[in-house]
């Protein structure tokens, strides 16, 4: 009877420390060690972090970052420096002259002065232009009783009064004196469709600004005298003298890399004229820009062109081409951010770099701000090894 008071003693005991520590000491009791959750937390991290070599961008902090992407061109090749000038293209620039002389009745521009295609420049009083417009007159007057006669032949030789041949010599007539008047109509207008009093307009055959006026009231201008230029500022290219045998090397469509007075653009070549420039034989390259505006008409300008381009080779911005641990690589552009892809790069020309290996030409690369992903990345794997 007393053991079994006293193991009654020690279960009543343990039902007590059991009840103080309820639902706490179960938990104890059930829940892994302490060390393993730790070891949970860091493989879910770890599961979290990007892959090595990724850096991971939304496209809204891609555009915040002002990163530009680019594809991978193909070609490459050397640079040479060459300077040139600023000029009007061709049909920018225009002298414009009358067809006949006579006197200047009315200068209506002035040097500066913005105008339009077909706008009058001078007033001319030509006796010269009023024969000619005379001789439409006389032309046109001829040409209508010609058609005239030839209807009444034709009604007679309908009637039988006048031979069929007479109403076809006729018509032959007539056709012939349409042509003269439209003959001396083509002349009169050439000459500034002068009035009956021989007082015809100057007009401006291109839009742009006067450069020059070459004549003032009650001068007299020659025939072929040029009575003012114009010249359209927005339609200029740039002009180099290059060494003749640059010829070989440099076609139109060939990549061209300029500076001038407002700085930096890219621009085309549109035409290599061999021997264009005069007794020195050298090569004339006329390029037109590709984006951005050129400087105004005579600004100095220096150029740099890419020659030798290998085929089938690619090149990127050479901004684009950045050094993460002693590799020259790139950032190429995958869904959600960008992958550093290693590359062995080549020779530099007018701001592209030449990509000998590591690359397939169908990527897309991280160009303008490219340093910020390769600070994005080199501040992740610090962290990392902490």
């Amino acid at each position: 009877m007393r053991k079994l008071s006293s193991n009654k003693k020690a279960l009543i005991a343990g039902v007590a420390v059991l009840g103080l520590l309820g639902a706490g000491g179960l938990y104890l009791m059930l829940s892994p060690s302490a060390s393993e959750a730790p070891k949970k937390e860091q493989a879910a991290a770890e599961a979290a972090e990007p892959p090595e070599g990724v850096v991971e961008l939304t496209p809204e902090q891609q555009r915040a970052a002002g990163l530009e992407v680019v594809a991978v061109s193909r070609g490459g090749g050397g640079e040479i420096r060459l300077s040139g000038r600023v000029e009007p293209m061709i049909d920018a620039r225009a002298a414009i002259s009358v067809a006949v002389g006579g006197r200047v009745e009315r200068v209506l521009v002035a040097p500066g002065q913005p105008v339009r295609a077909g706008q009058a420049m001078a007033v001319l009083v030509s006796g010269d232009a009023a024969s000619l417009r005379a001789e439409v007159d006389a032309a046109q007057a001829a040409a209508i009783a010609a058609e005239q006669a030839h209807d009444r032949d034709e009604d007679l030789a309908d009637a039988g009064v006048v031979a069929r041949r007479e109403a076809e010599v006729s018509h032959a007539q007539a056709v012939s004196a349409q042509a003269v008047a439209q003959a001396a109509r083509a002349r009169a207008t050439a000459a500034g469709s002068p009035s009956a009093s021989g007082r015809f307009n100057v007009v401006s055959p291109i839009a742009g600004v006067v450069t020059s006026v070459q004549t003032g009231p009650g001068g007299f201008v020659p025939q072929g005298g040029v009575v003012a230029e114009v010249t359209n500022p927005s339609r200029v290219e740039v002009v180099f003298n290059a060494p003749a045998a640059l010829a070989a090397s440099v076609r139109a469509g060939s990549t061209l890399k300029g500076a001038g007075p407002l700085g930096e653009f890219d621009a085309v070549v549109t035409g290599v004229a061999v021997g264009a420039g005069g007794e020195s034989g050298a090569t004339v390259i006329r390029a037109r820009a590709a984006g951005g505006a050129l400087p105004p008409p005579g600004a100095a300008i220096t150029g740099v062109i890419v020659t030798g381009e290998a085929v089938g080779g690619f090149t990127v911005p050479s901004e684009a081409v950045q050094t993460v641990e002693g590799q020259a690589v790139v950032f190429v552009q995958i869904p959600g951010g960008f992958r550093v892809q290693p590359i062995l790069a080549g020779r530099q020309a007018a701001g592209r770099t030449e990509i000998l290996r590591g690359l397939t030409g169908t990527e897309r690369v991280a160009a303008a701000n490219a340093f910020l992903l390769k600070a994005e990345l080199a501040k992740g794997e610090a962290e990392h090894g902490h």
